[in-house]
């Protein structure tokens, strides 16, 4: 199994045990222009106390600070690329720091990797975590428009080829989360304010119960003993 988080990088926190959904990791997938930024806002993940994950941020200030632009040339170049692993690297490290506190997080990805989730999905789980996903849904046409609209633009090929690819792990992913599952439909002249409401009350609901894993309890006992 792949190394995913790099313990030898943890740094002392002062947060833990006392903040909330600790014990809880939420995957956040969708494709391309599919608006995950706007639903971790409308669903409240940072007001519930989880701590979002997202190289993307990272991996723009990179681009800026190379004198490249977010333009489909510079981004696929191999420079570009070359600043996406190295982006990837430093929001591991800092994953790696929240997981030492128990902290609930939210990975934001794309979900067209579906080995790389499983993956992080059970490490999190022998860590003690419980895991949910919300998958931000929209229809090709959707994603097509949103995506020429944004600074940093994929282009409507690379667009459709990633939309096909997150598509293709909707039922691998309802498989592995089960009741955890969550699916907001984002298209444009859909009820997103209902979809939305529904996955907030239900992560609201879900990150505030005491983690019944026995590790979590384990660990929870042993903070609180010292």
């Amino acid at each position: 199994m792949n190394k995913i988080f790099d313990f030898d990088t943890f740094v002392s926190l002062d947060e833990g045990v006392n903040d909330p959904s600790i014990f809880k990791a939420v995957f956040l997938a969708g494709g391309p222009g599919s608006g995950k930024s706007f639903i971790v806002g409308k669903t409240a993940l940072s007001a519930f106390g989880f701590k979002v994950i997202n190289s993307d941020d990272v991996y723009e200030i990179q681009l800026k600070k190379a004198g490249l632009t977010t333009d489909p040339k510079d981004i696929w170049s191999a420079q570009g690329q070359m600043i996406r692993d190295k982006s990837k690297s430093l929001t591991g490290i800092k994953l790696s720091n929240y997981l030492k506190g128990r902290l609930g997080v939210v990975i934001d990805g794309t979900g067209k990797d579906y080995s790389k989730i499983k993956t992080q999905k059970d490490q999190f789980e022998q860590l003690g975590y419980e895991t949910a996903m919300i998958f931000v849904n929209t229809d090709l046409e959707t994603a097509i428009a949103r995506d020429a609209k944004r600074q940093r633009t994929l282009g409507r090929e690379k667009v459709t080829e990633m939309w096909k690819e997150v598509q293709s792990n909707i039922g691998k992913f309802q498989n592995q989360f089960k009741g955890n599952m969550i699916i907001v439909d984002n298209s444009d002249g859909s009820n997103v304010e209902g979809a939305t409401m529904g996955a907030y009350r239900k992560i609201g609901t879900w990150s505030k119960k005491t983690p019944k894993n026995a590790l979590a309890q384990k660990w929870i006992n042993s903070e609180k003993n010292k």
